[in-house]
């Protein structure tokens, strides 16, 4: 078996066992922890070597790991892949149960993001998240992840005979139209606290410990190599967790250099990175500067480090739409299978300039492999990422990058096995800096 479909069937699992932030962060630790990495907690004082390998974790849903260089922070700064560890879906309501026509019973939920709503009707659905629980301490709460991991719901679509111009287009309403059927009920059946009894069997915890939770509807079926010649990836939440992979690969092959190599997983993207664990908040900037602090640097050399760094922002991009190729710019077309893609917007939606377009240009033609850019149509707006946000937080040059794909923030995005390992590589490369 070659090594893009090894790692490209690695990427399905570690997906399938990611169905929300949380659970993501949880097996990017294990990982890290399997191949060295030590765990420093944010409350304790950090003592760190060179060349050592650490790793800390935020809110449980966000990570920043590192290897420390063999160098001096003022000299030779940092090295960062930044990506993002949430996805669009539909978060469940506190007092979620409803019952209707007396015989189903839904669960209500608010979306999370920008999730193609269509995409998530007539799929097998489970429920996964966090669980807050008493504890000896009210400031903090007992905390464990739950994964039903069994298909529980479904959001049924309507017939075609009730909505006969549904083939030409039906907005859904999301309050009404997206909400999940769990169960039938009847004379003795409870509905009331339906959805907490089922967390404190799966937990084995009693119901009246449990203070709140978050709770995340996710596909249940796994992703799929597909494709005539097995060249496909398909599967949820490429976008962000292929770069997460990506990067998570890298840095656990990664040797020490003269700079520090930092990879840094941000939760909430989705939703505009406003939060204490997202690419808006300072967290990557203290983080940094308790690396320097670490190694008895003043204020003025960690300034010093963060001009001497480099940020490679990794989200995923648009590849050429087969059937919708009027929507892309016509001289910047990125395809499948044809590598990385540097994002550039002259709005600075994407932090590309061509300094640090040229340095990323170089880092794929050492690690031979192709590239392309992407730009959107001057009369489409586009999206954003990690990337300005993060450079409101810290000046350090950036670029923003990305795997090509199709069908973003759809329940099953599409990829393919050489893009993703392309994008591997240049990471792998960048780090070796």
């Amino acid at each position: 078996m070659s090594e893009q479909l090894d790692l490209a069937k690695d990427l399905i699992e570690f997906i399938y066992e990611s169905p929300t932030q949380f659970h993501a962060v949880e097996n990017i630790k294990n990982i890290l922890i399997e191949n060295g990495f030590k765990e420093l907690k944010s409350t304790s004082k950090w003592n760190i070597e060179k060349e050592g390998k650490y790793f800390t974790t935020k809110n449980d849903s966000a990570l920043i790991a590192f290897v420390l260089g063999k160098g001096e922070i003022e000299q030779n700064g940092f090295k960062i892949i930044g990506a993002h560890t949430d996805t669009p879906t539909f978060r469940v309501k506190p007092n979620p149960e409803i019952v209707e026509a007396g015989t189903y019973l839904k669960l209500n939920t608010e979306v999370y993001g920008g999730p193609i709503l269509n995409t998530w009707l007539d799929r097998p659905l489970s429920i996964a998240g966090r669980v807050s629980l008493k504890s000896d301490n009210m400031l903090k709460p007992d905390i464990k992840l739950i994964n039903i991991n069994k298909p529980i719901l479904i959001i049924p679509n309507i017939a075609i005979h009730m909505n006969n111009k549904v083939n030409e287009g039906i907005e859904l309403n999301k309050q009404k139209h997206t909400l999940p059927l769990v169960s039938l009920i009847n004379e003795k059946f409870e509905k009331e606290n339906y959805l907490l009894k089922q967390i404190a069997n799966n937990l084995n915890v009693n119901m009246e410990d449990i203070i709140d939770f978050d709770l995340f509807l996710y596909e249940y079926n796994k992703g799929n190599i597909i494709g005539l010649n097995e060249e496909f990836i398909s599967t949820g939440k490429l976008d962000d967790l292929a770069m997460v992979h990506a990067g998570l690969n890298a840095i656990i092959n990664s040797k020490s250099t003269y700079a520090t190599n930092v990879l840094a997983c941000f939760d909430n993207e989705e939703i505009g990175s406003r939060t204490k664990q997202g690419a808006a908040s300072p967290m990557l900037k203290n983080i940094l500067e308790r690396i320097s602090i670490a190694q008895n640097k003043n204020r003025e050399e960690f300034m010093m480090g963060l001009n001497n760094s480099f940020i490679i922002s990794a989200d995923m991009a648009h590849a050429v739409h087969p059937n919708y190729t009027e929507k892309h710019d016509p001289t910047n077309k990125p395809v499948l299978k044809a590598g990385p893609v540097i994002k550039i917007n002259a709005n600075q939606s994407y932090t590309t300039d061509s300094d640090t377009s040229a340095v990323y240009e170089m880092i794929c033609k050492n690690a031979g492999i192709p590239y392309q850019k992407f730009v959107n149509r001057s009369d489409v707006r586009g999206g954003s990422t990690i990337g300005p946000i993060s450079s409101t937080q810290l000046d350090i040059r950036s670029i923003d990058i990305g795997g090509p794909m199709l069908s973003m923030h759809s329940i099953r995005e599409l990829t393919t096995v050489d893009d993703h390992y392309y994008t591997k590589k240049s990471f792998d490369e960048f780090y070796k800096i």
